[in-house]
């Protein structure tokens, strides 16, 4: 099974390349870098599945980037599906968003989102990668297996984004809010496993890979610094004041609760995901401290 990767040192990309490397008399997995058109050149005849990673991401969005977005996140996603499908590649596996739906996580409050909820993004990423999506669609047919994954928040070793921030307070604070939260995550692993079942089984759909137990955010706390022998101590002082902030973006990133419903993401009776939540911060913080001592 040869695999193409369209976007070099991307995190998700280079995450299942390493974790399909398990299986290296069976994978062959390539990456392309779509940083210039040389991409252009390249046959893809030879390869089965295209997982198109390259992305706009991690950006603070201003009104004049919009071009930018929609050149990267949906353009560039449209041309590289044309010519997989044009050079015989069976299967197109793109990474969207949960952020399609432009819905913010709240504090003290469920937000779920269900089949049932319309995308109506909010962010140039959201809306970039909304239009992307259904243009790809387009192109699915029996021969050529569009597959849409639109994951929540993704984490494992050494990935960027909100667990390495929070992890990094974990390590200089001794204390932490006590409140109690929802949210949809995925180890790196379990979506890598998720994304190897897709592959094998050649098929085509729009999916939302995600551990099979919601996230607590102080559940998360105390085992990374448990993973480093120290004690956070859990206030509902702190907690309070969490409240009386829940306004701001950075307090509802972390308190706040969003999630899918766990019935839209039981693919193959969740047989993805292959470590649970308590496993998946001890590989996680294991992996990380091998990769900072090598």
């Amino acid at each position: 099974m040869k695999i193409l990767i369209t976007g070099s040192n991307s995190y998700i990309g280079e995450s299942l390349k390493e974790y399909l490397s398990q299986w290296s008399n069976y994978y062959f997995v390539d990456t392309v870098s779509m940083l210039d058109d040389n991409w252009k050149k390249k046959n893809f005849e030879k390869y089965d599945v295209v997982f198109h990673v390259a992305a706009i991401v991690h950006k603070k969005e201003k009104p004049g980037m919009k071009d930018i977005y929609f050149k990267v996140n949906k353009e560039l996603a449209v041309l590289v599906a044309e010519k997989a499908k044009a050079q015989g590649v069976g299967q197109f596996i793109f990474m969207s968003t949960m952020s399609v739906y432009g819905k913010k996580s709240k504090i003290g409050k469920k937000v779920i989102i269900d089949e049932n909820s319309v995308c109506e993004p909010n962010t140039l990423y959201g809306k970039s990668k909304l239009e992307a999506e259904s243009e790809l669609n387009k192109l699915n047919d029996k021969k050529f297996k569009v597959v849409i994954l639109r994951p929540p928040i993704v984490y494992g070793p050494n990935c960027l984004g909100n667990y390495g921030r929070l992890k990094k307070f974990v390590l200089k604070m001794r204390i932490f809010p006590l409140v109690n939260n929802e949210r949809s995550m995925v180890f790196i692993d379990n979506l890598s496993e998720f994304i190897r079942q897709i592959i094998q089984e050649k098929i085509s759909g729009l999916f939302f890979p995600q551990n099979k137990e919601y996230v607590n955010t102080v559940q998360m706390v105390r085992l990374i610094a448990k993973e480093h022998s120290k004690r956070v101590i859990l206030s509902k002082s702190l907690a309070l004041m969490v409240k009386i902030f829940s306004n701001l973006d950075i307090i509802t990133k972390v308190f706040g609760n969003l999630v899918y419903n766990l019935k839209m993401s039981d693919y193959n009776d969740f047989s993805y995901c292959i470590s649970d939540f308590e496993k998946s911060i001890q590989l996680t913080e294991e992996k990380s401290l091998k990769r900072s001592e090598s």
